[in-house]
């Protein structure tokens, strides 16, 4: 069965400064190396719908919602924290994410693919219920996951973030909810200076130091998140995929290398493939070494397929 790649235009309008890592440049990276790779011809192409309303209220205040709504600028920037600035374009990307995790969650749930990767920015997983921060508006993994939830009844959804950065804002979300599991690795202390003391049952966050590299990272996944992930049995396996960990990332401080991804990637479609008939949704977070995201992206898509780096 194919695998779904999902993305928008939009998403490569969003600007929030010529200096900025979150930058257009990123998308452009990634879809350059799967062409170069040829994978780009094994994928099936789909264009992220927006997110409505209703699926964005799953997972967000009504009245952060309609701040964001209200911010975007005609021209000119908006900054909604120190680092996460609104253009005229970033509201329309930033619906098309969040859209983009539904639609792969329906392609999934559906039938029409067993995995699927959304190509999207802003990223999502730092943006809390009433917070927008850390490059994020919306929570693009928390809305797919509360899609899958309410339109397809699911009980047990995995949230898998391998991002360097910790996901707050899913946590923030997510956290005492018995139907989701959240299960992250990130460097600490480290932005945003948060996860390490996570107390919630259905929490299981894995610190990481600087300098720690794959050998550290994979201890962690299997003495911590896999136990985790058999016990709960997901029938659904969503990733909040950061490569910023890559250790020619000078965002953070870890020594990630695409095997690492690769390896992660299939491990968690072994649990796919045991719980969840095989459905995973991946969604791009962090990575901004451009050659380093590309390559990384290209090995984590390879990877669905059953192959390695």
């Amino acid at each position: 069965m194919p695998i779904a790649y999902i993305t928008h235009h939009s998403c490569s309008l969003h600007v929030m400064g010529a200096h900025h890592p979150e930058q257009p440049a990123r998308l452009h990276a990634i879809n350059d190396r799967l062409i170069a790779s040829g994978l780009d011809m094994v994928l099936l192409h789909h264009d992220a719908p927006a997110a409505t309303h209703e699926q964005l209220l799953r997972v967000h205040d009504e009245q952060y919602v309609r701040h964001v709504f209200d911010s975007a600028p005609r021209e000119g920037q908006v900054w909604l924290d120190g680092d996460t600035a609104m253009g005229p374009q970033t509201l329309e990307a930033a619906l098309h994410a969040a859209g983009g995790s539904v639609h792969a969650v329906d392609m999934v749930m559906t039938g029409q693919a067993n995995q699927a990767f959304c190509a999207v920015r802003p990223p999502g997983h730092h943006a809390e219920r009433a917070r927008a921060m850390g490059f994020c508006f919306f929570n693009n993994v928390a809305v797919g996951a509360a899609h899958a939830m309410d339109e397809y009844g699911l009980e047990r959804v995995a949230i898998v973030d391998f991002d360097v950065h910790h996901g707050n804002g899913t946590e923030n979300i997510f956290t005492g909810d018995e139907r989701v599991l959240f299960c992250s690795t990130f460097q600490h202390p480290f932005y945003p200076h948060s996860g390490y003391d996570s107390t919630a049952p259905n929490i299981v966050n894995c610190p990481l130091p600087s300098r720690a590299d794959g050998a550290a990272f994979r201890e962690a996944v299997e003495a911590h998140w896999l136990p985790a992930l058999e016990r709960f049995a997901p029938q659904l396996v969503m990733i909040s995929a950061g490569f910023d960990g890559h250790r020619e990332d000078d965002m953070a401080n870890l020594r990630l290398m695409e095997f690492d991804y690769a390896w992660v990637t299939r491990r968690l479609c072994d649990i796919a493939d045991r719980h969840a008939n095989a459905r995973v949704v991946s969604t791009l977070e962090g990575g901004y070494s451009l050659e380093a995201l590309a390559r990384s992206v290209n090995v984590h898509i390879k990877s669905f397929l059953g192959e390695h780096a």
